[in-house]
C-alpha cells in the first residue's frame, strides 16, 4: 500500500530532537524554528513533558469521557490560571479542526442562528464547518460549500459594520485568527477586534477568536487577541497546547450554557492528552516562557528589519513573517540544504517562523547569521 500523496515533503528524515534542534537518520544537527506548524511550544522532549507522560502511560493511557478524569479538572484550573480566564469553562477535542467546528456549532446552539463572518485570508482546518470558514476555494470540496459563511476584507471595519448594518441579527458568529498564520502573519488591529466585541454585543452575535496558531503564548501573551484588551466569547486551541501530542480545546465563557450532548468527543481530553498539556503549562509558567517569547520576538524583529533586502518584517512575539524579494526566492530552501535550518513559508514569497517559545539568543543568532550569508552573496 502506498501512501496517499497529498503532502509536498523535503527530502529529510528526523529521527531525534532535543530543545530547539533536531537530527536527521544521517546523523545531521537541525536549528528548528517552525516546529511543525507552531506545534513545538516548550522544546522537544523537553524532560518534565517525557516524565510527565511515561508516567501517565505506566499507569493508565486512555479511557473514554463515560467516566470522572481528575486530569481534565487540573488541567481546566492551570490552563485558567495561565490564561487569566478562570472563569471560563473548558471542552477538549483532539485538534484545531475540531476545535474551530466546536466553537462554531456552539455559538449556533447559543443562539440559534446560521451566517458566520469570517476574513479574507482565513486558515481554520479542514473539517467541515472548519474548511467552510478557510478562505481557500482548492481545499473546499462541493459538500463543504454552504451560503451560510460570508468573507469580508481582514481589517476592514466599514466593510465589517455594512455587514452588521444589513444582517447583524442573523449573524451567528465571527470567527477570527488574533494573527493569520497560513495567510502570511497578518495580524488583526486593535480597533478591528473592538469593533468585532462591539457589533457581537449589540447584536447578540459570538465572538470566537482563533487561537490555534496564535494563541498559547506565542505572541507574547497567552492569547494574541488579548493584546486588544477585549474578551472573546469563545477561544480556539490545539498545536502548542500538546507540544506535539495531539489535543485540542475551547474554553467559553460562562453566559455560553452547555447541556448534555451538544458535544462530545471519544478521545478528546484522554489521560495522556491531558498529561502532556499539563506539562506544557507547568513549563510554560515554571520558564516564564511567554515572556520570553516577547522577549526573543523583539530581539529578531528588530534584527531583522536591519536586513534591506527584507520587506515588511512584521508580527509579534515568536510568530515573524518577512517578505523575501524575488532574487532570493529559494532562501527557505537555502537555510534548510545549506544552513540546515528550517523555517516556514507562506505564497508567494514570505518566510515564517515559529520556533519554540524556549527559543534562546544564541539560536536566534545562528539563524541570524545564516540569513546574512544567504542575502549578501
Amino acid at each position: 500500500m502506498n501512501l496517499f500523496d497529498v503532502y509536498p515533503v523535503q527530502d529529510v528524515t528526523i529521527t531525534k530532537a532535543q530543545g530547539a534542534y533536531v537530527w536527521d537518520d544521517k546523523g545531521n544537527k537541525y536549528l528548528d524554528l517552525y516546529g511543525g506548524h507552531a506545534v513545538i511550544s516548550i522544546g522537544h522532549t523537553h524532560p518534565h513533558y517525557v516524565t510527565k507522560l511515561n508516567d501517565q502511560l505506566s499507569r493508565i493511557g486512555f479511557y473514554s469521557n463515560s467516566i470522572k478524569m481528575p486530569l481534565q479538572e487540573e488541567l481546566a484550573t492551570k490552563l485558567g490560571k495561565v490564561s487569566g480566564k478562570e472563569d471560563y469553562q473548558l471542552f477538549l477535542c483532539n485538534s484545531g479542526a475540531e476545535a474551530n467546528e466546536n466553537a462554531l456549532k456552539l455559538a449556533s446552539f447559543h443562539n440559534g442562528r446560521k451566517k458566520i463572518v469570517a476574513f479574507k485570508g482565513a486558515f481554520h482546518g479542514r473539517t467541515s464547518l472548519a474548511v467552510a470558514v478557510t478562505n481557500n476555494p482548492a481545499i473546499v470540496a462541493p459538500v463543504n460549500e454552504t451560503e451560510n459563511v460570508v468573507f469580508l476584507p481582514f481589517n476592514d471595519e466599514a466593510a465589517l459594520e455594512t455587514y452588521f448594518a444589513e444582517h447583524g441579527d442573523e449573524i451567528s458568529s465571527v470567527i477570527i485568527e488574533g494573527i493569520q498564520g497560513v495567510a502570511g502573519i497578518h495580524e488583526a488591529s486593535v480597533s478591528f477586534l473592538k469593533n468585532i466585541r462591539r457589533l457581537c454585543d449589540q447584536h447578540g452575535s459570538v465572538f470566537i477568536a482563533d487561537s490555534v496558531q496564535c494563541g498559547y503564548g506565542r505572541s507574547g501573551q497567552f492569547f494574541s487577541h488579548d493584546y486588544s484588551g477585549v474578551q472573546a466569547d469563545i477561544y480556539t486551541m490545539a498545536k502548542g497546547m500538546g507540544n506535539g501530542f495531539p489535543i485540542g480545546g475551547i474554553i467559553i465563557a460562562p453566559h455560553i450554557k452547555p447541556k448534555y450532548g451538544m458535544l462530545g468527543t471519544t478521545f478528546g481530553g484522554n489521560h495522556l492528552a491531558c498529561a502532556a498539556a499539563i506539562a506544557v503549562l507547568d513549563v510554560i509558567a515554571n520558564e516564564k516562557l511567554i515572556a520570553n517569547a516577547a522577549h526573543m520576538g523583539d530581539y529578531l524583529m528588530t534584527e531583522l528589519k536591519k536586513f534591506p533586502q527584507l520587506g515588511n518584517v512584521r508580527g509579534r512575539g515568536l510568530m515573524i513573517g518577512f517578505d523575501v524579494p524575488e532574487t532570493h526566492k529559494d532562501l527557505k530552501k537555502n537555510l534548510l540544504t545549506k544552513h540546515r535550518i528550517f523555517t516556514g513559508e507562506a505564497k508567494p514569497n514570505v518566510i515564517r517562523l515559529l520556533p519554540s517559545l524556549a527559543l534562546k539568543k544564541e539560536e536566534a543568532d545562528i539563524f541570524l547569521a545564516a540569513l546574512s550569508l544567504e542575502l549578501n552573496s
